[in-house]
């Protein structure tokens, strides 16, 4: 995808080097801007490989709102491995922290926690949550169906009194539905964007939300719009970057779903994408 290319070029030419809570630098830009239309295919990227399952697994995970990475790990996802809620293992970047963070499996109240329980109280992965709490997915999906004119159709993750007890705090934070001429736009903010490793997969993945939620509601797929604010590149990761830019994007795969009732019966095992030919993989350290 051109859009995503001109992301990473602009950040390696304008980029300034800065540190961070990783250890890892990176080179930064302060604000970008994501767009694509799904008429012209799904966006899957092809200057490099995307092993799909991952993408469409997690997010059922936060479909969901799961908060035990067991449950990723038993359908052979581990890009929540390295990671889990400080209450149960303090964050820290030496190998002895990395190995208790990377043995534990409560996340505590991530992504798709709080898109389904809003405000309520966490207390465990495998504990049913305390109070109220909203469930802003339901919500939309309502509100979607009974007033798809509303400018009001949004869910965040962002609940300041629980980000002490997240896994991490939640990178892509917020997200709003728009209808307009009968198709459905999905529009994303991220707050932390790692380009190389991360982008790719929050791209196809709110895709994959998109479309699910226009099949839902029988709508026309529209507009993917990502709106990204400390958007970097991490210095070890250059390299390979520089590679795919090298590389001529091919045409995108088209993403299809068999057996769908709603979004939330689906699995992830019901969509997958059709006429995808990338180019090989490219390995990426996770900064952690």
């Amino acid at each position: 995808m051109k859009a995503y290319l001109d992301i990473a070029a602009k950040i390696l030419s304008e980029g300034t080097l800065k540190k961070n809570r990783t250890g890892v630098d990176a080179f930064a830009v302060a604000g970008a801007m994501f767009e694509h239309d799904m008429a012209a295919g799904f966006p899957l990227l092809t200057t490099k490989k995307i092993p799909y399952r991952l993408v469409a697994s997690e997010l059922e995970f936060f479909i969901r709102g799961i908060t035990d990475k067991e449950w990723l790990r038993e359908r052979n996802n581990h890009i929540w491995d390295e990671w889990c809620s400080p209450d149960m293992a303090p964050y820290g970047t030496d190998p002895a922290s990395r190995e208790k963070m990377k043995a534990e499996r409560d996340l505590g109240p991530v992504y798709g926690w709080q898109w389904r329980n809003f405000g309520a109280r966490y207390t465990a992965w495998n504990e049913a949550p305390g109070g109220g709490g909203k469930d802003q997915l339901e919500e939309l999906v309502a509100m979607l169906k009974k007033d798809p004119e509303s400018r009001r159709m949004l869910v965040s993750a962002w609940n300041p009194p629980d980000l002490p007890h997240m896994a991490l705090p939640p990178c892509h934070y917020s997200f709003q539905v728009t209808v307009i001429n009968g198709r459905l736009n999905l529009l994303w903010n991220q707050r932390s964007v790692d380009t190389a490793l991360g982008l790719p997969f929050n791209i196809a993945s709110y895709g994959t939300l998109l479309h699910l939620l226009a099949k839902e509601a029988g709508l026309s797929e529209g507009k993917l719009i990502g709106f990204l604010g400390d958007t970097h590149i991490y210095v070890n990761h250059v390299d390979g970057v520089r590679e795919q830019l090298a590389r001529s994007p091919r045409p995108l795969p088209r993403i299809t779903t068999g057996h769908f009732t709603s979004i939330f019966d689906w699995e992830y095992t019901d969509s997958s994408v059709e006429g995808y030919d990338p180019y090989p993989a490219v390995k990426f350290d996770i900064a952690v």
